[in-house]
C-alpha cells in the first residue's frame, strides 16, 4: 500500500513540475535546439554528397584486364603433306581502361593496350605493324592505344542523338563479344568489322518509333597516304604529311551505317553497311616497294572501292518461361556479303572487275549446368572463295575464323576460375577448314586460289579483371 502511494506521489510531483511555466519553456528551448542540429546535419550531408559527387567527376576511373593465356596451335597443307605446329604459344595481354564525366551527357573513355608474346622483342621488326589490330593480336611489349574517345549526348526536341569522335571501341562486336569471353560487345557487327579504328560517330535513336532501334554514321581513316617525312635534303622530306600527285597511296576512308533494327532486350535484330573508298589491290605498273615491305613482290597501290553488308539475329533466352535452361541460352545467326571493284588498269584479288563474297556464322551460348553462372558456346561460320570482310583484329592465334574461305568450327567453355568473379577464364577449340587461300590478313591484293589447309588452336585462357 505504501509502494502505490509512493508512486501516486512521484506522478502527482512530475504533473506538477511538468506544468510549471519554467520548465515547460526550457522543454520548448531543447526540442527548438534537437531541430536545428537536425537540420545543419541535413544540410551538411548533401553537402558532403555535392562534393564527393564532383570530386568523383574531377578523377579519371580506372579499370584493369589482364589476361594470360596458352595456345597450342597446328596447321596442314594436305595437298603436300606439310604441317607447322606451335605447342606451347604464351601471350600476355594487359588493357588499361579509363572513364570520366565531368558532367551530364559527357564522358570520355580510353583503353591502352599492350599484347605480347612471351620472349617477344620489345619492338616489332617485322614490317610495319598498321594500327587495325597494333593491340588486338600479340606482337611486341609495346602500349598502345587501343581507344581514346569522348562521347556527348544530348536533344534536339524529341530527337536524341550522341556525338563522339576518336578511336573507337570497334573490336569484339556483335556476336564475337561470346567467343571472347567479353560481358559487353562493341560498337559495330563483328561478322564485317573487327578493327581498331578512328572515326566519327553521329547516333541517332529512334525508341520512341520502334523499340530499342537506333542508327548510327560512322566515318573514318584506316590508312593515311605516304608522304610522312620530316625536313631534309631530299625532295620527298621538305613537305612532310604531303606526297606528289601518286595516286597510287591515297588515303583510305570508310563510311559505316549501322544499328539495331529491333531490340526489346531479348530479341536484337542488327544491320551493317560499310564502304571503303580506295581499298588497297594490285596495279601490274607499280613497282614494289621493298623497304616497306621486305620480301614482297606483290604491287600494291589503291585499286578501287568496296562495299560490306551484314544483318544479324540474336536472342536472349529462348521462349518465355520454360525453364531456367532456356532463359539462360542465347542463339544468334548472321549473314554477310563483301563486293570488291576494281578500277581500270587494277586488279583486286586476282580480279580487274567485280567480286563478290558470302558468308553465314550461326552460334549457341548455354549455361554449362557445372559452374554458377559459366557458359558452353558453339559456333560455326562458312565463307566463299571471294569472302573479304575487315577483321584484322580478331583475337585468334591462327588467324580471322570470321573471314574463313571455308568452314570454322568452334566450342568453349566461359567461366570464373575457382568461382571468382574477377577471374574470367576459358578453353576454346578452333578448327578451320580452308577451301581457297587461307584469309589471314583479309588482303585485297591477293589473289584466292583453290588449297585444301586445315588449322586448329586451342587456347586457355585466365584473366583477372576489376
Amino acid at each position: 500500500m505504501k509502494k502505490v502511494l509512493s508512486i501516486a506521489t512521484v506522478a502527482l510531483l512530475s504533473s506538477s513540475l511538468l506544468a510549471s511555466p519554467d520548465v515547460q519553456t526550457q522543454i520548448d528551448e531543447l526540442t527548438k535546439e534537437l531541430q536545428d542540429l537536425k537540420k545543419d546535419h541535413t544540410r551538411t550531408r548533401d553537402s558532403l554528397s555535392e562534393v564527393k559527387s564532383q570530386s568523383a567527376n574531377d578523377n579519371i576511373k580506372f579499370g584493369i584486364d589482364f589476361r594470360n593465356a596458352v595456345d597450342v596451335l597446328e596447321y596442314k597443307n594436305n595437298d603436300t603433306g606439310e604441317k607447322f605446329r606451335n605447342h606451347s604459344l604464351l601471350s600476355s595481354r594487359l588493357f588499361l581502361t579509363m572513364k570520366a564525366s565531368p558532367m551530364d551527357g559527357l564522358a570520355f573513355f580510353g583503353n591502352f593496350g599492350v599484347y605480347s608474346t612471351w620472349g617477344a622483342d620489345l619492338y616489332h621488326n617485322e614490317g610495319p605493324l598498321k594500327d587495325w589490330s597494333a593491340s588486338s593480336k600479340a606482337s611486341d611489349s609495346v602500349m598502345r592505344i587501343k581507344e581514346a574517345y569522348f562521347v556527348y549526348k544530348n536533344k534536339v526536341g524529341s530527337q536524341p542523338y550522341t556525338f563522339s569522335i576518336g578511336r573507337r571501341p570497334a573490336t569484339n562486336g556483335f556476336l564475337a563479344n561470346f567467343r571472347e569471353n567479353e560481358p559487353k560487345a562493341g560498337s559495330p557487327l563483328a561478322h564485317i568489322t573487327n578493327m581498331e579504328v578512328n572515326g566519327v560517330m553521329l547516333k541517332l535513336g529512334w525508341d520512341r518509333f520502334i523499340t530499342g532501334a537506333y542508327s548510327k554514321l560512322v566515318y573514318g581513316r584506316a590508312h593515311t597516304g605516304e608522304g610522312h617525312g620530316v625536313y631534309g635534303e631530299d625532295s620527298a622530306a621538305r613537305f612532310p604529311y604531303a606526297t606528289t600527285n601518286d595516286k597510287e597511296d591515297e588515303n583510305v576512308d570508310f563510311f559505316v551505317f549501322l544499328g539495331d533494327a529491333y531490340n526489346n532486350g531479348q530479341y536484337q535484330v542488327m544491320y551493317q553497311w560499310a564502304h571503303i573508298f580506295d581499298t588497297k589491290g594490285e596495279n601490274p605498273n607499280l613497282i614494289p616497294d621493298p623497304v616497306a615491305n621486305p620480301g614482297v613482290t606483290l604491287k600494291k597501290g589503291s585499286a578501287g572501292y568496296a562495299d560490306l553488308f551484314s544483318l544479324g539475329l540474336k536472342v536472349d533466352g529462348v521462349g518465355d518461361e520454360i525453364s531456367d535452361f532456356l532463359d539462360s541460352t542465347t542463339l544468334f545467326a548472321s549473314v554477310a556479303y563483301t563486293n570488291y571493284n576494281a578500277k581500270s588498269g587494277h586488279k583486286i584479288m586476282g580480279s580487274s572487275g567485280s567480286t563478290d563474297g558470302q558468308s553465314f556464322w550461326v552460334g549457341a551460348v548455354i549455361p554449362d549446368m557445372i559452374t554458377e553462372s559459366g557458359k558452353f558456346g558453339f559456333e560455326y561460320n562458312q565463307g566463299s572463295k571471294y569472302w573479304t570482310p575487315m577483321t584484322w583484329a580478331e583475337d585468334t592465334a591462327m588467324g580471322s575464323k570470321v573471314a574463313v574461305r571455308g568452314s570454322a568450327y568452334e566450342a568453349y567453355w566461359n567461366f570464373d576460375l575457382f568461382g571468382v568473379k574477377y577471374l574470367p577464364s576459358q578453353i576454346r577449340y578452333t578448327y578451320a577448314q580452308h577451301d581457297y587461300t587461307p584469309n589471314i590478313n583479309c588482303a585485297g591484293w591477293v589473289e584466292p586460289k583453290k588449297v585444301d589447309i586445315t588449322s586448329s588452336d586451342i587456347r586457355f585462357a585466365v584473366s583477372y579483371r576489376y
